[in-house]
């Protein structure tokens, strides 16, 4: 029962800010649709199916992050499509020795608000415009539209988030800007329709999750400080 609960829950979270320009969108076509009547029914109905789209798409339901100190959570909800090793992206700055990579990939109908994986220092943002290939692929990490974030622990470790356009996404919005600080879970952004978020742990620490596997911002570890 609990977890038919959690699915109410979520479908019928309130919808992120970042929703609202579809929507009204959405509402003013079906309006119009109905007051030219019968013959442009379909366009209400158009309308009326785009806003119940939009308020699924935009969801953005409450999260409980673990209170276990060292936690560091998903920046996004959808599956671990690759764990590698690599060198953090080169316009953050912050050094060239590889390290654990988590890619999780979303789909259309995952929630798409990204969440801070740990409680960290804003140090750096960098926009990159690119393509948009799928990004469930690895080279989407390196060729795709991205804004990528470096973040610093307080005991002074680094680590990276990546927010990554994907084959339909052709939006990317962070409310993070150098110098913010944020507690573990706290939504920073949110890519419009598929994509994908990377996370680059601090060097030497490993993933606890494994290729497959699904993961909820904010709640499911990926990794122990």
């Amino acid at each position: 029962m609990s977890s038919l609960i959690r699915s109410f829950k979520l479908v019928l979270a309130p919808p992120h800010p970042a929703g609202r320009p579809f929507l009204l969108t959405a509402a003013v076509i079906a309006v119009i649709g109905k007051l030219l009547g019968r013959r442009f029914a379909w366009l209400s109905t158009g309308g009326t199916w785009f806003a119940a789209f939009c308020l699924y798409f935009f969801r953005d339901p409450k999260r409980v992050a673990p209170t276990r100190t060292g936690a560091v959570v998903a920046p996004a909800d959808g599956h671990v499509v690759s764990i590698e090793e690599v060198a953090p992206p080169a316009e953050l700055g912050i050094g060239t020795v590889p390290v654990c990579r988590v890619a999780i990939f979303l789909s259309v109908l995952d929630v798409h608000v990204n969440r801070m994986p740990v409680s960290a220092t804003v140090t750096r943002t960098v926009y990159h415009h690119g393509r948009f290939l799928n990004a469930s692929l690895d080279k989407a990490s390196e060729q795709n539209e991205r804004n990528a974030l470096a973040l610093r622990l307080a005991d002074g470790r680094q680590m990276a988030v990546v927010q990554i356009a994907g084959l339909i996404a052709r939006r990317i919005l962070c409310d993070a800007i150098e110098g913010d600080s944020f507690v573990t879970g706290e939504r920073f952004g949110i890519i419009r329709f598929g994509s994908r978020t990377d996370l680059y742990l601090p060097p030497g620490l490993r993933p606890l999750v494994s290729v497959g596997q699904r993961t909820i911002a904010g709640e499911t570890v990926i990794a122990q400080l």
